[in-house]
């Protein structure tokens, strides 16, 4: 299960502020030399055609997981980028140095050129997509992100425009932001703060487990009053 975050009215208003000045360019910018990472030309998924649809959703998750590998590789090896699969679908896990400059929700333009290729790998493809900000536990109050919950959201709703920019159809986004809660490790050092402050992009399943009902009588039911 997943918890929405749920901001006010006048919360919302400084978000969209914020979100439609991470497009912005600044007048005074130093020149950087930023390098990008090539792009990469994957060949065509081979279709599974096992009779079983469960089978063939793992079969083709894998090789989604396996494409985002390659096209993020270079983020992959320096353990800022993890991306894993389980029934429920994809995790890619990024962490938020790898995007954004601190307590920004501007992308870094050396992230755009991988994250659009992970739109490349994408956008074909026909399974819901949620995108998760996270943060540490530091408190941060501006006047564009009064707390951490604006800044996690905001920061997930940069990548989802990015995807919806490079082709991912936009019905299948959507944006959760968590603020500092869900942390992948206590906030006690920089360190794991560090850690802590990411974006993951889940790709989930469209094929269920099965469902089985628990019939009544079963240990632990109550009988209905």
């Amino acid at each position: 299960m997943y918890a929405l975050s749920s901001v006010s009215e006048g919360k919302f208003r400084v978000l969209g502020d914020s979100l439609g000045s991470a497009f912005r360019n600044n007048r005074e910018k130093p020149l950087s030399l930023i390098v990008q990472p090539p792009t990469i030309d994957l060949p065509a998924r081979k279709v599974t055609k096992s009779p079983d649809p469960q089978l063939r959703q793992r079969e083709e998750m894998r090789g989604i997981a396996q494409d985002i590998l390659k096209v993020m590789g270079a983020f992959v090896q320096d353990g800022k980028v993890s991306v894993t699969q389980t029934n429920g679908g994809i995790s890619v896990e990024i962490n938020a140095s790898v995007l954004f400059a601190s307590g920004q929700a501007q992308l870094r333009a050396e992230s755009q050129q991988a994250l659009r290729q992970v739109a490349g790998v994408l956008a074909p493809t026909v399974q819901r997509i949620q995108v998760e900000g996270y943060t540490d536990n530091t408190p941060i109050s501006n006047s564009q992100f009064p707390s951490n919950w604006e800044l996690s959201a905001a920061r997930a709703s940069s990548v989802v425009r990015l995807f919806i920019d490079n082709g991912v159809a936009e019905p299948r986004l959507s944006v959760i932001g968590y603020g500092p809660n869900r942390p992948v490790t206590s906030n006690d050092t920089a360190e794991n703060r560090a850690r802590n402050r990411r974006v993951t992009v889940m790709i989930l399943t469209e094929v269920p487990g099965k469902v089985v009902d628990i019939p009544f009588g079963a240990a632990g039911a109550k009988p209905p009053r």
